[in-house]
């Protein structure tokens, strides 16, 4: 199949042993129950064999809706999915870890419960490791318990079964005035503002950014904050204008085998509809 045809949000591209893994959210369920999480692999980012059910829900684990954005990193040997998930009777959406053997699993339930806060509405963690070798986590804290949506961090244990340091916000969604737009809910009487989506990428010159989605004149938006000593520590700041405007976001950046550096988001940001994009970058996009 080819990518219009794979009905996902929150696209994750794996590229590893030659062959491409991607990873999303299922756009039917998302918005309501859920139970698993499908995975595709491909030799040549054109066609695509799949779907390939990677993880599904142990008999008795505590979460049935929002399976969102899950993402998979290699690390020390073996691979592992960074995932948020919701139930109905505790509706306190975090990210959980999970690990496997292979790209494409089976995925068994890893961290010791929820990597996040359980007190917050937390959405969409990322894996983050340092320069020194520390491990992290950077996640959205979500507008619907603070209005402004952040995003935050917490170092992980070098297992990544739990967090080790309390949870540190790098910036506000507001401070990405003036193109950020807010959003109106339901269950809020006031503007909202959306931080979706972090992704960690470190380009040819050691500059940390992270790519993060929002809103743009009620456009889904790809926007880029910069860590202005190189590491997740540092004051980070927003650029003054989006990286991408056009109705689609919660992206990530991954490279070819032959080196060649893309974009991928999901577009447009409206169910059942969405679907990945692919769009090659010049890393020269990604500067101040």
């Amino acid at each position: 199949m080819l990518l219009q045809e794979i009905n996902i949000r929150d696209p994750f591209i794996l590229p590893d042993n030659e062959t491409y893994y991607l990873f999303g959210t299922r756009a039917k369920t998302c918005w309501g129950k859920a139970d698993g999480f499908d995975g595709y692999k491909s030799k040549d980012l054109v066609n695509w064999d799949g779907p390939y059910e990677v993880f599904n829900r142990p008999e008795g684990f505590w979460a049935d809706k929002n399976y969102w954005a899950p993402e998979v990193h290699k690390y020390n040997g073996s691979f592992y999915m960074f995932a948020t998930f919701n139930s109905e009777s505790l509706d306190k959406k975090g990210t959980m870890i999970l690990k496997a053997d292979t790209p494409l699993g089976p995925y068994r339930l890893h961290s010791d419960g929820k990597i996040t806060p359980d007190e917050w509405n937390c959405l969409d963690g990322t894996f983050y490791v340092s320069g020194s070798g520390k491990p992290y986590m950077v996640f959205s804290h979500e507008w619907v318990d603070i209005g402004d949506g952040e995003i935050c961090y917490v170092e992980l244990s070098i297992d990544l079964k739990t967090a080790v340091s309390a949870p540190k916000t790098l910036f506000s969604a507001s401070e990405a005035k003036p193109w950020v737009s807010s959003i109106t809910h339901r269950s809020r009487n006031e503007p909202v503002y959306v931080t979706d989506g972090p992704f960690m990428y470190r380009t040819n010159n050691g500059e940390l950014i992270m790519l993060w989605a929002t809103f743009s004149d009620g456009n889904y938006a790809e926007g880029i904050a910069r860590s202005d000593n190189g590491e997740i520590d540092g004051n980070w700041s927003i650029d003054k204008v989006p990286l991408f405007d056009k109705d689609g976001g919660h992206g990530m950046l991954f490279r070819t085998f032959e080196g060649n550096l893309n974009l991928v988001l999901h577009q447009p940001n409206e169910t059942p509809l969405e679907h990945p994009v692919l769009i090659p970058i010049d890393e020269k996009r990604l500067k101040a």
